[in-house]
Protein backbone atom coordinates (compact mmCIF):
# COMPACT_ATOMS: atom_id res chain seq x y z
CA UNK A 1 0.00 0.00 0.00
CA UNK A 2 1.44 3.56 -0.92
CA UNK A 3 1.01 6.68 1.19
CA UNK A 4 -1.53 8.10 -1.36
CA UNK A 5 -3.76 5.11 -0.69
CA UNK A 6 -3.14 5.39 2.49
CA UNK A 7 -4.51 9.37 2.36
CA UNK A 8 -7.42 7.95 0.53
CA UNK A 9 -8.34 5.71 3.47
CA UNK A 10 -7.97 8.59 5.80
CA UNK A 11 -10.36 10.88 3.62
CA UNK A 12 -12.59 8.41 4.00
CA UNK A 13 -12.30 7.10 7.36
CA UNK A 14 -15.51 6.96 9.89
CA UNK A 15 -13.28 5.20 12.57
CA UNK A 16 -14.41 8.12 15.29
CA UNK A 17 -16.70 10.88 15.65
CA UNK A 18 -14.30 13.74 14.19
CA UNK A 19 -15.34 12.59 10.93
CA UNK A 20 -19.09 14.20 11.52
CA UNK A 21 -17.27 18.05 11.59
CA UNK A 22 -14.12 17.42 9.49
CA UNK A 23 -14.15 19.45 6.16
CA UNK A 24 -11.60 17.66 5.23
CA UNK A 25 -9.13 14.97 6.72
CA UNK A 26 -5.75 15.76 6.81
CA UNK A 27 -3.27 12.69 5.77
CA UNK A 28 -0.28 14.90 5.90
CA UNK A 29 2.20 15.70 2.69
CA UNK A 30 5.99 15.57 1.59
CA UNK A 31 8.66 13.71 0.76
CA UNK A 32 7.51 10.02 0.85
CA UNK A 33 11.00 8.65 1.26
CA UNK A 34 11.85 11.12 3.58
CA UNK A 35 14.75 10.70 6.51
CA UNK A 36 12.92 12.92 8.88
CA UNK A 37 8.90 13.18 9.66
CA UNK A 38 7.61 15.90 11.83
CA UNK A 39 4.06 14.52 13.41
CA UNK A 40 2.28 17.82 15.03
CA UNK A 41 -0.99 16.54 17.22
CA UNK A 42 -4.28 17.48 15.02
CA UNK A 43 -5.02 19.84 12.34
CA UNK A 44 -6.58 23.33 13.18
CA UNK A 45 -9.06 25.81 11.35
CA UNK A 46 -6.69 26.55 8.20
CA UNK A 47 -5.96 22.55 7.70
CA UNK A 48 -9.32 21.37 8.04
CA UNK A 49 -10.40 23.63 5.55
CA UNK A 50 -7.56 22.96 2.77
CA UNK A 51 -6.94 19.12 3.89
CA UNK A 52 -3.23 20.29 4.13
CA UNK A 53 -1.17 19.95 7.22
CA UNK A 54 0.74 23.30 8.80
CA UNK A 55 -0.61 25.34 6.56
CA UNK A 56 -1.61 28.24 9.21
CA UNK A 57 0.34 30.46 11.64
CA UNK A 58 1.79 28.14 13.13
CA UNK A 59 2.31 26.51 9.96
CA UNK A 60 4.25 29.47 8.64
CA UNK A 61 6.12 29.84 11.51
CA UNK A 62 7.36 25.88 10.44
CA UNK A 63 8.27 26.40 7.41
CA UNK A 64 10.45 29.30 8.49
CA UNK A 65 12.47 26.98 11.25
CA UNK A 66 13.06 24.53 8.76
CA UNK A 67 14.13 27.16 6.11
CA UNK A 68 16.72 28.11 9.23
CA UNK A 69 18.09 24.72 9.45
CA UNK A 70 18.87 24.35 5.32
CA UNK A 71 15.33 22.55 5.14
CA UNK A 72 12.16 23.07 2.93
CA UNK A 73 8.49 21.56 3.78
CA UNK A 74 9.20 19.09 -0.04
CA UNK A 75 12.26 17.23 1.57
CA UNK A 76 10.39 15.92 5.11
CA UNK A 77 7.10 14.82 5.50
CA UNK A 78 4.91 15.87 7.50
CA UNK A 79 1.32 14.70 9.52
CA UNK A 80 -0.26 15.07 12.63
CA UNK A 81 -1.02 12.01 15.46
CA UNK A 82 -4.76 12.98 14.55
CA UNK A 83 -6.08 13.34 10.78
CA UNK A 84 -9.18 15.61 11.65
CA UNK A 85 -9.92 18.92 12.97
CA UNK A 86 -11.28 18.20 17.02
CA UNK A 87 -14.27 20.81 17.08
CA UNK A 88 -12.90 24.47 18.26
CA UNK A 89 -9.16 23.10 17.96
CA UNK A 90 -9.52 21.21 21.82
CA UNK A 91 -7.18 18.82 22.66
CA UNK A 92 -7.27 15.55 21.00
CA UNK A 93 -9.04 12.55 23.02
CA UNK A 94 -7.37 9.26 23.88
CA UNK A 95 -10.08 7.16 21.96
CA UNK A 96 -9.45 9.68 19.24
CA UNK A 97 -5.83 9.12 19.13
CA UNK A 98 -6.17 5.60 19.40
CA UNK A 99 -8.20 5.72 16.15
CA UNK A 100 -5.60 7.02 13.91
CA UNK A 101 -2.47 5.75 15.72
CA UNK A 102 -2.50 2.95 12.56
CA UNK A 103 -2.79 5.19 10.20
CA UNK A 104 0.42 6.88 11.60
CA UNK A 105 2.48 3.94 11.86
CA UNK A 106 1.25 2.42 8.63
CA UNK A 107 2.64 5.76 7.23
CA UNK A 108 5.93 5.81 9.24
CA UNK A 109 6.65 2.12 8.23
CA UNK A 110 6.87 2.89 4.34
CA UNK A 111 8.42 5.98 4.75
CA UNK A 112 10.58 4.42 7.09
CA UNK A 113 11.78 7.76 8.33
CA UNK A 114 14.97 8.06 10.93
CA UNK A 115 14.40 10.71 12.70
CA UNK A 116 10.97 11.48 14.34
CA UNK A 117 10.31 15.37 15.46
CA UNK A 118 7.13 15.39 17.77
CA UNK A 119 5.69 18.69 17.35
CA UNK A 120 3.78 19.49 21.09
CA UNK A 121 2.81 17.30 24.03
CA UNK A 122 0.18 14.74 22.88
CA UNK A 123 2.15 13.58 19.73
CA UNK A 124 5.56 13.73 21.67
CA UNK A 125 3.76 11.38 24.97
CA UNK A 126 2.08 9.24 22.34
CA UNK A 127 5.20 8.54 20.32
CA UNK A 128 7.36 8.02 23.38
CA UNK A 129 4.51 5.40 25.10
CA UNK A 130 4.74 3.75 21.93
CA UNK A 131 8.38 3.14 22.53
CA UNK A 132 7.64 2.32 26.19
CA UNK A 133 8.87 5.39 27.64
CA UNK A 134 5.67 7.09 30.36
CA UNK A 135 6.54 10.45 30.33
CA UNK A 136 4.00 13.54 30.98
CA UNK A 137 5.89 16.68 30.77
CA UNK A 138 6.88 18.30 27.10
CA UNK A 139 8.79 20.99 28.95
CA UNK A 140 11.21 17.84 30.59
CA UNK A 141 11.60 16.35 27.67
CA UNK A 142 11.68 18.84 25.10
CA UNK A 143 15.28 19.14 22.70
CA UNK A 144 16.63 15.52 23.86
CA UNK A 145 16.95 12.71 21.92
CA UNK A 146 15.70 9.81 22.44
CA UNK A 147 16.98 6.97 20.47
CA UNK A 148 14.24 4.39 20.94
CA UNK A 149 12.32 0.88 18.78
CA UNK A 150 8.98 2.24 17.32
CA UNK A 151 6.86 0.71 14.31
CA UNK A 152 9.33 -2.13 13.43
CA UNK A 153 12.86 -0.47 14.14
CA UNK A 154 15.39 1.92 15.98
CA UNK A 155 14.40 5.63 15.26
CA UNK A 156 15.72 8.72 17.01
CA UNK A 157 12.01 10.66 18.54
CA UNK A 158 12.78 14.47 19.11
CA UNK A 159 10.07 16.04 20.63
CA UNK A 160 9.64 19.72 20.79
CA UNK A 161 7.02 22.36 21.31
CA UNK A 162 4.08 22.95 18.79
CA UNK A 163 4.66 25.94 16.97
CA UNK A 164 1.20 26.78 17.79
CA UNK A 165 2.55 27.29 21.48
CA UNK A 166 5.44 29.62 20.64
CA UNK A 167 2.68 31.74 18.94
CA UNK A 168 0.17 32.05 22.14
CA UNK A 169 2.64 32.63 24.05
CA UNK A 170 6.23 34.35 22.40
CA UNK A 171 8.44 33.37 25.49
CA UNK A 172 8.29 29.80 24.72
CA UNK A 173 9.89 30.87 20.78
CA UNK A 174 13.32 30.87 21.96
CA UNK A 175 12.77 27.30 23.19
CA UNK A 176 11.29 25.93 20.02
CA UNK A 177 14.15 27.91 17.74
CA UNK A 178 16.69 26.56 20.11
CA UNK A 179 15.20 22.87 19.45
CA UNK A 180 15.46 23.62 15.65
CA UNK A 181 19.23 24.57 15.59
CA UNK A 182 19.75 21.72 17.62
CA UNK A 183 18.15 18.98 15.44
CA UNK A 184 19.85 21.26 12.83
CA UNK A 185 23.20 20.41 14.48
CA UNK A 186 21.72 16.30 14.86
CA UNK A 187 21.63 16.44 10.68
CA UNK A 188 24.60 17.97 10.05
CA UNK A 189 26.71 15.76 11.85
CA UNK A 190 24.73 12.06 13.31
CA UNK A 191 23.75 11.01 9.72
CA UNK A 192 24.92 7.92 8.40
CA UNK A 193 28.00 9.02 7.88
CA UNK A 194 30.15 11.11 10.34
CA UNK A 195 30.83 14.47 9.37
CA UNK A 196 28.31 14.23 6.28
CA UNK A 197 26.66 17.54 5.45
CA UNK A 198 22.48 17.84 5.90
CA UNK A 199 22.31 17.09 2.04
CA UNK A 200 24.22 14.38 2.19
CA UNK A 201 22.13 12.92 5.15
CA UNK A 202 18.98 13.69 3.55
Amino acid sequence: MSLDEIGEEIRRCKRCPLHLTRTNAVPGEGNPRARIVFVGEAPGRNEDLQGRPFVGAAGKLLTELLEKIGLTREEVFITNVVKCRPPNNRDPRPEEISACLPFLERQLRIIDPEVVVALGRHSALTLLKLAGKEERSIMRIRGKVFDVEIFGRRRKIIPTLHPAAALYNPKLRPLLEKDFNELGEILNTGGRRKGSSLEEWL
